[in-house]
């Protein structure tokens, strides 16, 4: 697949990674008996090119924004080289407002990176590796083709470097407690440890997913653990938007600024951002949503889905709340969620 609106050049070929991949030995010969099955399909097909596509990520953000308040300052987790730009992608909230990043490839070698940008709406971080990075890519696949049942490999890089085979057992909506829906997340099983910014790919050595999270219920409704992928899909459409201005162009969605839980099908306000939309429109913590423009909503997915059809970031959201045993219409004057991140995107 063609990097939309890669401008940067190709950087000189990676080092001979033959030989900073001996201690890795053991992982290429497990990723090797894994690939062998469909290996006279998919040609050229390397298990030591997948390895080395997979960098740890590791990001320092200052002690006063607000994602080190519910992240923590150091974070850790994975990410993968996608084009030979030393572009990488990686789960946003592992770099989400860093003022440092950094990268370690498969041999041990740590280089600087930048954030290029960071998609609200999918969760994406894209950073672009410094000071000589240079790695073998993956491309990316879609996901249209995967079916309950399949066979996939999870992969991580840094200190949690590893190869797991995983099934996965479930695509499906996936809506989260931060203002965060995806239509068609990828679930898997076993659980992987290292999940934020692990590597989920196909048997023709495609990335498929990006790791998210570590779900209780990786089956609807039955307590089988497991892990939640962000199909790359979403990544393909905004790719050239993120390259080349660090966001995509369009309306941002209205954000609130609340921490829901879902209850009988009415949401619980577990938490307000400070100073936040809803804060200042005096929503507090314990709050019931019952209704938002004008009706009724069926659980989490249902109530973004008609508070974003509401209008773009700005628009007043009306709300019905019940507090204590009264029911109360609040208003609350949406915002852009960016607009509260500290971010810099280094195009």
């Amino acid at each position: 697949m063609r990097i939309l609106g890669a401008t940067h050049r190709i950087r000189r070929p990676w080092p001979d990674w033959r030989r900073a991949a001996r201690p890795l030995l053991p992982l290429l010969a497990a990723l090797a008996l894994w690939l062998a099955p469909p290996a006279a399909r998919a040609e050229g097909l390397d298990a030591e090119r997948l390895v080395q596509a997979i960098v740890g990520v590791s990001a320092v953000a200052p002690p006063d924004v607000q994602s080190s308040r519910n992240l923590g300052a150091k974070r850790e987790g994975s990410g993968i080289v996608i084009d030979g730009s030393g572009l990488i992608l990686t789960i946003g909230y592992t770099v989400m407002e860093a003022s440092d990043i950094q990268v370690t490839t498969a041999d041990g070698k740590r280089y600087p990176a930048t954030l290029v940008a960071y998609d609200t709406v999918s969760g994406f971080g894209l950073l672009r590796g410094e000071q000589g990075f240079a790695a073998p890519w993956l491309r990316l696949g879609g996901s249209a083709t995967l079916t309950e049942g399949d066979t996939l490999l999870a992969l991580t890089g840094g200190e949690r470097r590893g190869a797991t085979a995983v099934q996965l057992v479930s695509k499906r909506e996936f809506a989260g407690y931060w203002e965060y829906l995806l239509d068609d997340a990828l679930f898997t099983f076993p659980p992987i440890r290292a999940f934020n910014g692990a590597a989920l790919v196909n048997r023709d050595g495609a990335l498929v997913g990006v790791g998210s999270l570590l779900v209780a219920q990786a089956l609807e409704g039955r307590g089988l653990p497991g892990n939640m992928f962000v199909p790359v899909s979403a990544l393909e459409p905004i790719l050239g938007d993120l390259l080349a201005y660090g966001q995509r162009q369009e309306p941002a969605r209205p954000w609130l600024g609340v921490t829901l839980r879902e209850d009988n099908g009415r949401l619980l306000v577990e938490r307000v951002s400070p100073r936040g939309p809803a804060e200042t429109a005096g929503l507090r913590a314990g709050d019931w949503i019952v209704g938002v423009a004008g009706g009724r909503f069926a659980g989490l997915a249902d109530f973004y889905r008609k508070l974003w059809g509401v209008g773009p970031a700005g628009v007043v959201i009306p709300l019905e709340i019940m507090r204590g045993a009264t029911l109360e219409p609040v208003a609350v004057p949406s915002a852009d969620r960016a607009r509260f991140l500290r971010l810099n995107p280094t195009l």
